[in-house]
């Protein structure tokens, strides 16, 4: 099998993730390669992989894939906003310099956008913007550019002023502030989406009980490995949390709710 950290791999937190997941899967046990898959590779496909032992998946993909993966555990980040709760949000962000205030100021503008199938890049964003598309009648932005495929690319987007303003999963936020605090630096937070259940690490449909019932085990318990508490740190990570499936089924009918309300694209 294999395993894979790629949604959050940010900056130096790429090497913390190898560390830790070396150490989940060895200590569950579990024949289990640690691989890189940097972008532009398509999640999608790292996804679909029958091999796939531990990686992280967005909930939404998770929440609509028949057969659904093997849920493992969630990651629970340390910053006090998430209060001990594997939970994450879409913040919006501008340029720090920007003039833009508020979610309505960036109307007009240009929006930068992830991927169709991410939750926090493109269908957090609709349902947060579908009520204003409704009362507008018509396109909220001059453009929208995307897809950007990762987080990070969209604050890179925001930064050097090629898209005014996007969403950026608050969890890889976290990290940027850590491992690139001059890029996190330039950007600032207009608005936010509501809480709701994070990317959570994932094996293949038909990976053995057995495999993830060790791995999970392996993961809930990692944050009382001494050992890993400088990875831990570098992932602003807490611990993670043994949730249940069900859990992510509102971020499918999140998508459907911005599709009813008239609003299927970002636009």
């Amino acid at each position: 099998m294999i395993a894979n950290a790629r949604m959050y791999a940010i900056g130096g937190a790429a090497g913390a993730w190898r560390t830790l997941l070396e150490w989940v899967v060895a200590r569950a046990g579990v024949t289990c390669d640690v691989i890189d898959y940097p972008p532009p590779q398509p999640l999608a496909a790292l996804w679909a992989r029958p091999d796939l032992g531990c990686a992280f998946m967005c909930g939404y993909p998770f929440s609509t894939t028949v057969p659904r993966p093997t849920l493992l555990a969630a990651p629970v980040p340390n910053p006090a906003p998430h209060g001990g709760r594997p939970v994450y949000w879409t913040d919006i962000v501008v340029a720090a310099e920007s003039r833009l205030e508020r979610l309505e100021d960036t109307f007009g503008a240009t929006f930068a956008w992830t991927s169709e199938d991410s939750y926090s890049g493109w269908h957090a964003p609709r349902l947060l913007l579908a009520p204003h598309a409704q009362r507008r009648g018509g396109p909220l932005f001059a453009a929208a550019i995307g897809p950007l495929v990762t987080p990070r690319a969209v604050a890179v987007a925001v930064a050097k002023g090629r898209a005014d303003a996007g969403p950026l999963d608050c969890y890889a936020h976290a990290l940027l502030r850590t491992h690139e605090p001059a890029l996190a630096a330039g950007l600032r937070v207009i608005a936010q989406t509501p809480a709701v259940p994070i990317p959570p690490l994932v094996g293949a449909p038909a990976m053995a009980p057995e495999d993830a019932s060790r791995l999970r085990a392996v993961l809930v318990d990692a944050d009382r490995e001494p050992g890993l508490a400088a990875a831990r740190a570098a992932l602003s990570l807490d611990r993670f949390s043994a949730v249940a499936p069900e859990l992510y089924d509102r971020l499918a009918a999140d998508a459907r709710r911005a599709d009813a309300m008239g609003y299927p694209r970002i636009a």
